[in-house]
């Protein structure tokens, strides 16, 4: 079975924004969106993943990946 990995710390770069700002406009903790950020995470709140996807002005798609076990 494969696993599903979190891709936001690409989509931040690719947005030029911040950690801090990314969190206080989400309106979660920076400790909580830094787990998230670097994949230390097993789940997260849909309502978390649409806010994120609203100030990112991006799709889920674009931060969550399926990778295949080898």
């Amino acid at each position: 079975m494969g696993k599903i990995v979190l891709r936001l710390d690409r989509m931040m770069v690719e947005r030029k924004i911040s950690l801090n700002e990314l969190a206080e406009r989400v309106g979660i903790s920076n400790v909580n969106l830094s787990k998230i950020k670097n994949n230390k995470v097993t789940a997260i709140r849909f309502s978390t993943l649409a806010a994120i996807c609203k100030v990112l002005e991006c799709e889920v798609g674009d931060i969550l990946e399926y990778q295949k076990n080898d």
